[in-house]
Formats: structure tokens, sequence, C-alpha cells
């Protein structure tokens, strides 16, 4: 099966408008110049469709039992329930780095599709900031933590999901607390963003409080 080097190729194709984004952003804000500031924006929902096309070619290939992958033959199992192997994706480190980064670069695309009413200049800051901490994440991956890694000759069969995963609230408690830890990203972002400007007063705390609010609501349904 290709489906691992696809999610593994997407992976590089997203660090590497990560780093646009980051570039653009910043840059773009600085300079308060439009076209890197869309450039940035553009890079952002790039880098979200990449996160998406890699995380859904490692859940398929723990749906699909592809036991090439160390990472599927380490935490699952061909007996598994589909829906406890598709919850394998993010049971293992490497996978909730993965579903980790998806999170931030769908905080990152909302924040790009849905901010239309923040400043530009603001607005570029963060997405910009947002591609830096998305870098880090993604190298980290890459680098030391590969999802996609290939072990051969592969095994007959996994060695099981840890047991204390193999429960229904598991397949829905670790997204929605991801989603709440990794939308303070953007809070954290947004006072980067003030920083950088020189503007520490409450306009940044109010455009922040949204999506603070979300990302507190996404902590509280995980709980």
């Amino acid at each position: 099966m290709i489906v691992g080097e696809i999610g593994h190729f997407a992976l590089w194709v997203a660090f590497a408008v990560a780093c646009v984004q980051t570039a653009g952003g910043l840059v773009g804000g600085h300079r308060a110049d439009p076209r890197l500031m869309q450039v940035a924006a553009r890079a952002a929902n790039a880098q979200m469709l990449m996160a998406v096309l890699a995380f859904s070619c490692l859940a398929v290939s723990f749906i699909e039992n592809d036991f090439t992958l160390i990472n599927v033959a380490t935490n699952s199992n061909s007996r598994l329930p589909v829906a406890y192997r598709f919850a394998a994706t993010w049971g293992s480190h490497e996978g909730s780095m993965l579903l980790w980064s998806l999170m931030l670069a769908c905080w990152t695309a909302a924040v790009v599709n849905f901010g239309a009413s923040l400043d530009a200049v603001v607005r570029s800051r963060v997405i910009g900031v947002l591609g830096l901490v998305s870098i880090g994440f993604l190298a980290f991956m890459l680098f030391t933590s590969n999802p996609f890694l290939r072990g051969l000759p592969a095994p007959p069969d996994g060695r099981d999901l840890n047991p204390l995963l193999q429960d229904p609230g598991m397949v829905i408690h670790p997204p929605m607390l991801y989603m709440g830890y990794v939308g303070f990203s953007v809070a954290f972002a947004f006072a980067i963003a003030a920083l950088l400007g020189g503007r520490v007063d409450a306009a940044w705390t109010r455009w922040a409080r949204p999506w603070t609010t979300a990302a507190w609501a996404f902590l509280t349904i995980g709980i």
C-alpha cells in the first residue's frame, strides 16, 4: 500500500507551506504588505488540507490493518472493532502528535476564513505565529516521531491497542480535549501579535475572546 507514503509526503508539504505561512504572515504584517498577507492565508489553508490528508492516510492504514507501518503494528490488531481501530490512530505518541498538528492547522484555517473582521495586520501576525508553532510540531514528527515509518517484514498481526483506550468514550474524548488544548494556541498567537505590534491594550483581548471561549467549550465537552 502506498497510503503511508502519501501521508508522509503530505506531512512534508505541510511543513513547507507552514514555513511560507510563517514568513508571509510575520513579514507581511511587519510591512503591512497585502500580497504577503494573502500568501500567508493561502498557505494556512493549504497546510490544513495537507494535515487532513496525512491524518486520513494514517486512519485508513489503521482501519485496513496495514501492519507494514510500525505505528499500526504496535498499536492495533485485526480483531479490534473498526471504531477502535480508528481511535487507535491517535492512541500512540506519533498518532497523537499528528492529531495535534491537524487540530492546530484547523484552528489556523478558522482564523483565516472566519477572522475577516479582524485588523488585517494583527490577523496576519496571528497566522504567522500559528505557522511557527506548526513548524515545531511538524518538524518534531518528521525528524524524530514519524507516524509513517515502515517495518519490514510486516508481522502477521498487531500487538493490540492499549486496553485503557478501548472504551467508547475514547473515540470522542481525546479529539475534544485536543481541540480545546490546541485552541488556546490562538489566544497565545493573539498575545504575541499584540506584543509585536506594540498594542498591549484591551483590543487584543476582545479579538481573542471568541476563540478562547470556543476552546474552553471544547475542553468542557471533553470533560
